[in-house]
């Protein structure tokens, strides 16, 4: 008997096994959610297998066979209902997270960098960029040349690989305010 949950309980595992390397088995549930999602139906189908096979291993020998069965019957889906509503939880929450947008050249106006080769005032130099935790290393512009090392703003994105940028240095002339 503890058989027959196992082969039962390895057909859920399976099931949800293939469906995680093909996806959702040639759309077997449709767009099914909930109870009848193929995560669910899986968990329910290894709960009910592997509770059943552990449960019919520790029930007593002097119960009658169908008596025995049952017991595990309903062991294995006291087991599976939990598995179930953990995967339908679990599959919905990573269907549903929200992602953050993919960047695009209007995430560069605003952000802070560094010159890396210097921009000369008419041409291109480059600068080093963080944005969103990454970096990126563009072609540069400015109205005034800009030596390597020199912190600077994006004013405006001019390309996907190219921007106008400005000085956030401190002014070295002159007394300065804070002091």
């Amino acid at each position: 008997m503890a058989v027959v949950f196992l082969v039962v309980g390895a057909l859920g595992l399976g099931i949800l096994l293939l469906s995680l390397i093909v996806g959702e088995i040639g759309d077997l549930a449709g767009d099914a959610d909930g109870p009848f999602s193929v995560p669910a139906v899986a968990a329910l189908l290894g709960g009910v297998g592997f509770g059943g096979a552990a449960a019919a291993s520790v029930l007593p020998d002097g119960l009658p066979d169908a008596g025995r069965v049952l017991l595990a019957l309903g062991i294995g889906l006291a087991v599976a209902a939990p598995l179930a509503w953990g995967a339908v939880r679990l599959s919905r929450g990573l269907r549903d997270m929200p992602t953050a947008p993919t960047l695009t050249r209007h995430h560069l106006v605003g952000t802070q960098g560094v010159v890396v080769s210097a921009v000369p005032s008419p041409g291109l130099g480059e600068v080093r960029l963080v944005v969103a935790g990454q970096q990126f290393k563009l072609a540069a512009r400015s109205d005034v040349p800009l030596p390597t090392g020199t912190p600077v703003y994006v004013v405006e994105a001019l390309s996907e690989t190219a921007v106008q940028v400005v000085s956030t240095a401190p002014e070295t002339g002159g007394p300065r305010p804070w002091t």
